[in-house]
């Protein structure tokens, strides 16, 4: 069985392996070449800013202009490719969770909404106010980074949460739940609602099954879930298990039947009833568009 591609971030340190790394865009395709030339995901967390060129960007299964000022971001688990220009440059930095959370106790990565939930997007594109303010941010982690500075890590800590809290400031522009006390709190259960569903969506579908597990309501769950990202619970499970179908068709040698099955669904035609409600064409069209 072909399995998707996991790069461990020791791949891209050379000779001096550490939980951190930072390079610029052209440089990082030079190093990581052989490692990132095919679709693939990580173990780590991956922030991305690009300050030239263009090309297209996707994260599962969803396509993102590349333009300059167009910033990413990247959790463990998720797959991902792209087509730049070749005069594309810019920053990329990565870190495990043990190295950003060992420092701060009470900040977790997935507290920043685009680490902490699947439905939430992975572009923010800035205007050329905020991409100056961050090109700033990325060459002070660049120095740092390059240098052997006293309490070294305690400044690149405190530049990449610069960097994830203004980026969160930015999105909560769009994101209305996220400039409320009230709203925090619905984003908060929210993430332990897609934390429960990351355990259980193979097994369990039902909104009442969650809502059980996190002791409220069906109708409160729903209220919450509207309130985050305008749509019903049931819909953001499905779209769970469709996008690890589309995971599992793109990259796993078995048989469509097989797959159903590994999802939870014993009748593989309900499966592709599912399927394609969900993404507009069966899982065999899908596979057609994008193995070609």
């Amino acid at each position: 069985m072909n399995s998707i591609s996991v790069l461990h971030i020791d791949l891209f340190q050379g000779n001096n392996p550490s939980d951190f790394y930072f390079n610029t865009m052209k440089n990082h395709l030079i190093v990581g070449h052989q490692h990132i030339e095919k679709p693939h995901r990580h173990n780590f967390y991956a922030t991305v800013l690009f300050t030239q060129g263009s090309g297209v960007h996707e994260i599962d299964f969803q396509r993102y202009e590349v333009s300059e000022g167009s910033l990413f971001f990247l959790s463990p688990g998720q797959i991902h490719s792209w087509e730049l220009s070749e005069d594309i440059d810019g920053y990329i930095f990565f870190c495990s969770q043990e190295f950003y959370e060992m420092h701060y106790v009470n900040q977790k990565l997935r507290n920043f909404p685009f680490f902490g939930s699947v439905s939430f997007p992975r572009k923010l594109q800035l205007d050329a106010v905020e991409l100056e303010k961050n090109i700033h941010l990325f060459q002070e982690l660049e120095r740092e980074h390059q240098s052997n500075s006293l309490m070294k890590n305690g400044l690149i800590l405190s530049l990449m949460s610069q960097v994830f809290i203004n980026s969160t400031r930015l999105f909560s522009k769009d994101f209305d739940t996220l400039t409320s006390s009230a709203g925090l709190s619905y984003f908060k259960h929210y993430q332990d609602f897609e934390s429960l569903i990351e355990q259980h969506f193979t097994e369990h579908k039902s909104i009442a099954y969650y809502a059980s597990l996190l002791g409220i309501s069906s109708k409160h769950l729903n209220r919450t879930v509207q309130a985050v990202v305008q749509k019903t619970a049931t819909e953001v499970i499905t779209e769970r298990v469709v996008l690890e179908a589309k995971r599992m068709l793109m990259y796993l040698d078995e048989n469509l039947v097989e797959i159903a099955f590994r999802l939870g669904y014993e009748e593989y035609s309900y499966f592709v009833r599912v399927f394609r409600k969900n993404s507009g064409m069966t899982p065999t069209q899908f596979m057609r568009k994008y193995k070609a």
